[in-house]
């Protein structure tokens, strides 16, 4: 079997751990469908844009751009079953500990859909505080797109993926 994973594409093995997945949580063993997703996210845009990515005890952000700028990576699988787009917990966004948020949006299947570079006084104006996990949400809605300021990268991302 390994041989057989070994001749596969990152976009089949994607597929197939999406398909475990389904049955993982048909059978009650999962309740989450958002894992590889983050680390695909922070793989897909260093790729892309040449960055480094910050080593996994880094505070704050998850890879450096050759100009320095200081970028934190997210990403969220929209799936048939949680169709939210809001990105996983931003901690001490007030921090000065990154200068823009990475963002990619996946389909069920793995599949770039969209993807930005949001400037980080953005994030700071739309994000609302959660007091449970002392930490700011940030929803990752179409309107994104459109105000000022934000760089569309999908394309760059997409064809990222090896």
């Amino acid at each position: 079997m390994t041989d057989d994973l070994a001749s596969r594409t990152v976009a089949e093995l994607l597929l197939l751990h999406a398909r475990i997945g389904e049955e993982l949580r048909d059978r009650g063993v999962m309740r989450s469908a958002n894992q590889p997703t983050g680390d695909l996210a922070e793989y897909l845009f260093c790729r892309a844009f040449g960055w480094t990515q910050a080593p996994n005890s880094e505070r704050g952000h998850d890879a450096t751009g050759p100009d320095g700028t200081r970028y934190q990576i997210k990403g969220r699988r929209i799936h048939r079953r949680n169709l939210s787009r809001q990105l996983s917990a931003i901690r001490d966004i007030n921090g000065g500990h990154f200068d823009v948020l990475a963002a990619v949006l996946f389909d069920d299947d793995f599949k770039v859909m969209k993807a930005a570079l949001i400037p980080i006084a953005f994030v700071i104006e739309v994000s609302r505080f959660t007091a449970h996990t002392n930490s700011y949400k940030f929803m990752l809605q179409d309107e994104v797109w459109n105000a000022p300021g934000i760089q569309d990268v999908t394309a760059e991302i997409a064809s990222a993926m090896p």
